[in-house]
């Protein structure tokens, strides 16, 4: 009787921790390497237009990390109640949420539809006068937020799957749009095959086509393999109370990830004072370093319903467990993207066609900012913990803390006293305060929430 009452519980409440977080976030690390793989392709591909092509690319950044962070961000809250509902064995309130998530989504795509249709020149206008920046720039933009809506469904959608622990459906969803992106790349940036030839506007009109492609894929194992969970818009409707707990832990997470689109957005400001060189590299440094990082965040995917499910079991040494393994992995990934950074970077930087003076400002640039790589480790462990204890508003802090009270001022303020190589250490700088406040806000939240678990 005993056994079959364990069968009958998730597998993120059974299952030993070090193979559980293994099984889901393999799947998920894997996928998302693949995204990064994707990314730097497609801003290599665009490179070989000109170098304008790839700083247009560079400058519409924070308007992806926008929708990336209302998508993402709404997802984590989704995931993080979906997963502790079924913790606590409320099914019906776990549907409720998974379908209120699918309305958000669609809310989210026709936000930025409208935003980026009506704004999206604007948003280039104020940061470059030059005439093939803005043409590249706002056709760009305004094609991933007019056709946002795969993007804002494949996060819904794969974020669902998440909370139940099959993370290997979101690693074929996710890969199958970055493959897609990556082969009509050329295709639509050069005109191949007949198709054409579009530019930048082709490598936006790649990045949807992939989106839309996986969304629609993610919605059919989710119908067809979710068990756990039932999809239908018709049976439950939106409800303001299941979007308040939604958005109890995804609003500071989407703040925070939208906190990234400030700080970009600054630093670009920052570095066109000195050349538009300058941005680029900077655009290139995110596309390298999210090789390194993603895998992080796919574990991160992986951790979330994990400590959620086990928070709403109340089952507090797997909670423990499981954040030890992830802060240790964590850390060896980022010694080895450390290692890449600090001694092959002109080969990093060739890849998108660099030119001398971009090597001349790019290679003591990753060799610096990559100094904060294994503190970034442990600080982005810890604020997926934050989130999925329902205290998203410690990550809130953190990031409010790390980008916007310490970098984008150490940059402002290294660029006027050391000049343009000066302004890569705000990076290590921020990162150092970032893992000591990371640290405080660790050992309340096992006071707080943790412990008292094992008196319960």
């Amino acid at each position: 009787m005993e056994e079959r009452e364990i069968m009958k519980e998730n597998k993120m409440g059974v299952m030993s921790v070090n193979k559980l977080l293994i099984t889901m976030s393999v799947p998920m690390m894997i996928s998302m390497l693949v995204q990064a793989l994707y990314n730097i392709v497609d801003s290599m591909f665009v490179a070989q237009l000109n170098e304008n092509a790839l700083t247009a690319v560079s400058l519409a950044f924070p308007v992806q990390n926008l929708m990336i962070a209302i998508g993402s961000g709404t997802g984590v809250g989704l995931n993080a109640l979906v997963s502790r509902c079924l913790g606590e064995k409320n099914t019906e309130y776990a549907n409720k949420t998974a379908n209120n998530g699918i309305f958000l989504a669609i809310f989210s795509f026709l936000g930025f539809a409208v935003l980026t249709g009506l704004l999206g020149g604007v948003f280039f206008a104020v940061q470059t006068s030059n005439p093939q920046i803005l043409s590249y720039g706002t056709a760009y933009v305004r094609i991933c937020g007019m056709m946002s809506f795969g993007m804002f469904l494949q996060f819904t959608a794969e974020r669902l799957l998440q909370s139940t622990g099959k993370t290997i459906y979101t690693m074929i969803t996710q890969s199958l749009g970055a493959i897609i992106n990556i082969i009509l790349d050329p295709i639509m940036i050069f005109g191949l095959f007949g198709f054409p030839r579009l530019e930048v506007a082709g490598a936006a009109l790649a990045t949807v086509t992939g989106q839309i492609v996986a969304a629609i894929l993610a919605f059919w194992f989710n119908i067809h393999r979710n068990t756990e969970l039932t999809i239908s818009l018709k049976r439950y409707r939106l409800s303001g109370e299941v979007v308040k707990s939604i958005y109890s832990v995804g609003i500071p997470s989407i703040i925070m990830m939208s906190i990234g689109s400030i700080m970009t957005f600054g630093m670009n400001k920052i570095l066109m004072a000195f050349t538009s060189t300058a941005t680029a590299v900077f655009g290139v440094y995110f596309k390298l370093q999210s090789f390194v990082f993603m895998p992080i965040f796919g574990m991160n995917n992986g951790i979330v319903p994990i400590v959620a499910y086990n928070f709403g079991a109340r089952k507090p040494e797997r909670i423990i467990k499981v954040l030890r393994l992830g802060i240790t992995y964590a850390i060896c990934i980022m010694i080895l993207g450390t290692a890449l950074f600090q001694f092959i970077p002109e080969l990093l930087l060739n890849i998108f066609n660099a030119s001398d003076t971009m090597l001349e400002i790019g290679v003591p640039a990753l060799r610096i900012i990559s100094v904060h790589f294994i503190l970034a480790g442990f600080g982005i462990v810890s604020s997926s913990s934050f989130q999925a204890v329902g205290h998203g508003v410690l990550s809130l802090i953190v990031s409010i803390l790390r980008q916007l009270v310490v970098l984008l001022p150490s940059a402002f303020i290294l660029a006027k006293a050391g000049g343009l190589q000066a302004i890569w250490w705000s990076f290590p700088i921020a990162e150092v305060i970032s893992v000591i406040v990371c640290a405080v806000f660790l050992r309340y939240i096992y006071k707080k929430d943790i412990r008292p678990l094992y008196n319960s």
